[in-house]
């Protein structure tokens, strides 16, 4: 049996324990581990609904079945030592468990006990099941992406479970860390999807108090309304992204389109923004997305290719910046933020589902004869998946 790796990074010998989940919890871990936190998962006995992936780097696993006393207790004694707890589970549930926030702070003070749910801790829906959808949909974000008059459009899970969720839950973790450095105590992180994704919406707010944002879609600086900025389709059947709003920006746009600036007519003339939505599409239809692509390429016109996750991965502006790592079956997206002190990565290791219980337990204290009883009783299950 060997001791975990020393790990490199700002975070380096920060000890983390994540109550297994899916979607903001392991994403934050995934953060806390990529900035050099020793992240240890205490995965469930049964089938994950998403294997584990990407978000399962640098971290370490085992498995423990938590409706048994040793496996609480087993759980308790990593807490004792840990500097950071993340929980992604219902309000209340770690409480019925044995590893609540009281009981984790008598045994250890100074514990960060990260807890992420969408609805929060308290109010009428704490206790309620939901999804990104749910969650931006009751923020106001949901409501503002689409076209008008459609159903909104769902923007993949980034908004509310990554945005609203993880980011926040990161902040907060990080926040408290600092504040334990000046008091010695320990805190706790009431993460809540919707309140983040409120938060994200703070620049929309102040534009609606400035009296420059509507509630109807498409009707707005960044929704789609103006010409100037959203998408149009190419020859191809592709798209090339138009976000040129500041007028010098418009302008070196127009000074590389074959469009009469006469027959166009002002930027920012809301009576002309119908026929220059048609005048741009049907000028963008006339050429395919990567000839589009030369002839904006190093200016500041602001258009740019509108690619796909494949595609992003080996644009030569990605590949410039490293932006990838191609490593074995997985293409994992660089370390972020980057901070000079830490050489980008150029290796990932996944964590495998229980296989890192012996070296866990050990730097535990545990001794061989322990951990067997600890297996016998079925508090910690051997497993690999």
């Amino acid at each position: 049996m060997t001791d975990l790796p020393t790990k490199n990074g700002p975070l380096s010998g920060i000890k983390v324990v994540e109550l297994a989940g899916i979607g903001p919890g392991p994403y934050a871990g995934q953060l806390l581990a990529d900035m050099g936190a020793d992240v240890i998962v205490i995965d469930r006995p049964t089938s994950s609904l998403v294997p584990k992936a990407i978000d399962a780097r640098g971290k370490k696993s085992m498995v423990l079945d938590l409706k048994k006393p040793e496996a609480v207790a087993t759980l308790l004694k990593l807490v004792e030592t840990a500097d950071v707890l993340i929980e992604g589970l219902r309000p209340g549930v770690t409480e019925r468990m044995g590893v609540g926030p009281d009981i984790c702070h008598d045994i250890n003070p100074g514990l960060i006990y990260g807890r992420m749910t969408g609805w929060g801790q308290t109010g009428p829906w704490s206790q309620m099941a939901g999804h990104d959808i749910n969650y931006i949909g009751m923020t106001g974000v949901l409501n503002a992406i689409g076209k008008d008059g459609q159903p909104p459009v769902p923007p993949l899970n980034m908004v509310g479970d990554f945005g609203g969720g993880s980011m926040f839950l990161v902040n907060g973790i990080l926040a408290a860390l600092v504040e334990r450095g000046r008091t010695g105590k320990g805190n706790i992180v009431d993460a809540a999807i919707v309140d983040g994704t409120n938060s994200l919406m703070s620049f929309v707010h102040g534009m609606a108090g400035l009296g420059q944002w509507r509630t109807k879609r498409e009707a707005n600086l960044l929704d789609g309304a103006m010409p100037f900025y959203r998408c149009y389709m190419t020859a191809d059947g592709k798209f090339m992204a138009v976000g040129c709003i500041e007028p010098q920006f418009f302008a070196a746009m127009m000074d590389r389109l074959p469009i009469d600036k006469d027959a166009y007519g002002g930027q920012h003339d809301r009576t002309a923004w119908a026929k220059q939505h048609e005048m741009l599409e049907d000028v963008f239809a006339t050429k395919i997305r990567d000839a589009w692509e030369v002839i904006f390429a190093g200016t500041d016109a602001c258009v740019t290719p509108v690619l796909d996750y494949v595609e992003a991965a080996s644009h030569p502006a990605n590949e410039a910046r490293q932006a990838f790592v191609q490593d074995g079956r997985w293409l994992h997206p660089q370390v972020a933020p980057r901070l000079a002190t830490q050489p980008l990565a150029t290796h990932f290791e996944i964590a495998t589902k229980g296989g890192d219980y012996a070296a866990i337990l050990t730097e535990a204290g545990l001794g061989d004869d322990e951990i067997s009883q600890l297996i016998a009783a079925g508090a910690v299950v051997v497993t690999k998946d």
